[in-house]
């Protein structure tokens, strides 16, 4: 190559990647109605092109700090429950720009859809059709974003809880184990708390024990940094988001909209692509594997199911069912997937079954009954897997296939995801009692540790970089920080009520990545240094 030649493809290297660094910031100050410094207010930025979003915390002085922005067109604004300002649209940055915004606060009524879910608990008023909501209807969102941001009469909701019913006809929850009369109770109690007739007064602050159910956060808590991509259409229901070995990240769209997405976080740009299955699909996990396909679990028709890098198509392998409960989870389902360092493809649900991609059988192990959650191979190739319903964990032997069983110290713990830490002791959130199980695979011995709050709830898991845990607090709508060396527990507010992140994932970068299925998004979170 020619010296003139080198000196081009030298300048236009530079150019490029200086033209993929994000520079600018946007920096100020939040106060509150009274012109104090405020604490804890989300500040976000929108690019106007990419519509992928920055939001930051305003710490214990009022300051903030938006980083990282690309050269672009930004609409900034504030987010804080009871306070109110107004939304800087047309912010023009250019690289490496430091911009500065102010904002003050002004008070403003707090919403019902603004709380949390277990504020609702505390607020409601008892009823059998609040045990039912609670009990049954919280399968892919809570109540926040379709249920308290309308008002329907009757008709209206039982128009939408039939709708569920056939769209969910396959569930545990939602099937055969919800009557008709259930319904009816449902549809009243909706109806008479979002109705034209609301006994409930306009906002939750009004009733004498809102305060008490409001949750504070420490000053550590303010520097959580959060990046987000809104899904390409309304009620895609993201279920997660998993990162490939090119840095794409893979959503599963759960529920009606029987597709995966693939996302480029530095564009934004997503894609899509569908399941043959034209029923209910209920995607609900999507996981790269190291030859660059993707397998996912069909819940709704027990199916699982390969995306070819080279077609770019999906192929569905159907599992039989229980005979007479064909077309229903308690027969046959497939939720969680995972793939085994030989290349079997795992399934959580009804039963626990391996896949073998190049026979296409499937293999189903006795998992005691019950309802197996998640699903994790270590690096030995043992599979670990959570049994929700029978309180326990267990194993499968990756030489012999034998599995066991150990049951968690706390009653009805209700263990939902697992992660397998560092040293290869095994975690699992117990969803009901609220606490953190450390299960050590050598001395075969359970430790707890309670989580703070009145309803922890820990749903997703994730190992961050440094060997912190990471939960989603289920009904209390935050995430926290667990820190297995030595219990301590931070909890940091999330930008949206009902997050109901399923799973977390870690990428090559250490960001660790998530899906908020009921406010459409999936993103990421850091903490700032």
């Amino acid at each position: 190559m020619r010296p003139q030649s080198k000196i081009l493809v030298l300048i236009g290297l530079i150019l490029l990647l200086g033209s993929a660094c994000y520079g600018a910031t946007i920096t100020g100050t939040v106060s509150g109605a009274d012109s104090a410094a405020f604490q804890g207010a989300f500040v976000e930025a929108q690019n106007a092109k990419t519509r992928i979003t920055v939001i930051v915390l305003s710490d214990s002085q009022g300051r903030y700090r938006i980083p990282d922005l690309a050269a672009g067109d930004y609409r900034v604004q504030i987010r804080a429950v009871g306070y109110r300002a107004d939304p800087r649209p047309g912010i023009a940055l250019t690289t490496d720009q430091n911009a500065s915004l102010d904002f003050s606060l002004q008070k403003s009524q707090v919403r019902w859809n603004e709380i949390s879910q277990y504020q609702a608990t505390q607020l409601w008023p008892a009823g059998k059709g609040k045990d039912l909501l609670f009990g049954h209807c919280n399968i892919c969102h809570q109540f926040q974003s379709r249920i308290a941001s309308v008002h329907r009469d009757l008709d209206g909701w039982k128009d939408r809880i039939a709708f569920m019913r056939e769209a969910m006809r396959f569930s545990v929850f939602l099937g055969p184990n919800f009557s008709d009369q259930d319904a009816e109770e449902v549809a009243n109690y909706l109806n008479s708390l979002f109705g034209t007739d609301s006994i409930l007064p306009k906002s939750p602050a009004d009733m004498p024990a809102y305060q008490k159910t409001v949750r504070p956060f420490s000053s550590d808590a303010m520097n959580i940094v959060y990046v987000e991509y809104e899904m390409p259409a309304p009620s895609r229901m993201p279920f997660s988001a998993a990162p490939d070995k090119d840095g794409y990240l893979w959503i599963p769209d759960f529920g009606l909209a029987n597709k995966i997405t693939r996302l480029d976080p530095k564009t934004g740009e997503m894609k899509d692509f569908s399941i043959p299955f034209t029923g209910t699909g209920g995607v609900h996990s999507a996981v790269p594997a190291p030859d660059g396909s993707v397998w996912i679990a069909e819940q709704g028709p027990n199916r699982v199911g390969k995306w070819d890098p080279a077609t770019q198509q999906i192929t569905e392998y159907q599992d039989v069912y229980l005979p007479g409960k064909e077309g229903i989870e308690d027969g046959g389902s497939k939720h969680t997937v995972r793939i085994d360092p030989t290349g079997k493809v795992w399934t959580s649900g009804v039963p626990l079954t391996r896949f073998d991609p190049e026979t296409g059988k499937f293999t189903r192990f006795d998992s005691g009954g019950g309802y197996i959650y998640d699903v994790k191979p270590d690096k030995n190739g043992d599979v670990w897997f959570t049994n929700i319903f029978t309180n326990k964990i267990g194993k499968v032997d990756s030489r012999t296939d034998k599995v066991s069983f150990w049951t968690l110290p706390t009653p009805d713990a209700y263990p939902r995801r697992m992660e397998i830490g560092p040293d290869g002791s095994i975690y699992s959130g117990e969803f009901r009692g609220g606490k953190v199980a450390r299960f050590d695979p050598k001395t075969q011995t359970f430790k707890e540790f309670p989580l703070p709050g009145p309803d922890p709830s820990p749903y997703g898991l994730g190992f961050d970089a440094d060997g912190y845990l990471w939960y989603d607090s289920h009904n209390m709508d935050l995430i926290g920080r667990f820190d297995p060396r030595t219990g301590k527990v931070i909890e940091y507010p999330f930008p949206h009520p009902e997050p109901a992140i399923r799973e977390f994932f870690r990428d090559a970068q250490g960001r660790m990545w998530y899906g908020t299925a009921p406010n459409n998004k999936v993103g990421y979170f850091y903490l700032a240094k």
